[in-house]
């Protein structure tokens, strides 16, 4: 599959995690929402594991992608709980979303450019400034 269609695949998923978490936080505390969202996760990745070792291929660990992966899982737990308490909060998903999906990009991109030294050409700059001045526009109202 190309990476594009692959991307805007991730998008889809993504986009359902979060209108589903905006569903589910006037209903189950952020603590409770969060594991439980966990728990589903790491049996989808259970099993994705146990599919590739039943395909025999190889898996490569390291103690250093051990360490980077778990502060990934550090990260994205941290972000679900807040995630949730945000919508439980009354934010609607329509200006939540893209300030924390916008505000993710934005700060992923600095970390690459500042600690991987990583490089933008001026359209992709003018991309992060772009959203930059969406999440001031969206957060205004608020």
């Amino acid at each position: 599959m190309h990476w594009l269609a692959l991307a805007l695949l991730t998008a889809l998923c993504l986009a359902g995690y979060n209108f589903f978490i905006k569903l589910a936080a006037g209903h189950i505390s952020a603590a409770a929402g969060a594991v439980i969202l966990q728990l589903v996760a790491a049996a989808l990745g259970g099993v994705w594991l146990l599919l590739l070792r039943l395909k025999g291929q190889p898996l490569e660990l390291s103690s250093k992608g051990v360490g980077l992966a778990m502060l990934a899982g550090a990260g994205v737990g941290l972000a679900e709980i807040l995630t949730f308490v945000v919508f439980s909060r009354g934010v609607s998903s329509s200006v939540g979303t893209p300030v924390i999906v916008g505000g993710s990009v934005l700060l992923t991109a600095v970390l690459g450019l500042v600690i991987l030294r990583e490089t933008l050409a001026w359209p992709q700059a003018l991309g992060l400034l772009c959203i930059v001045v969406g999440i001031a526009l969206l957060a205004r109202g608020h």
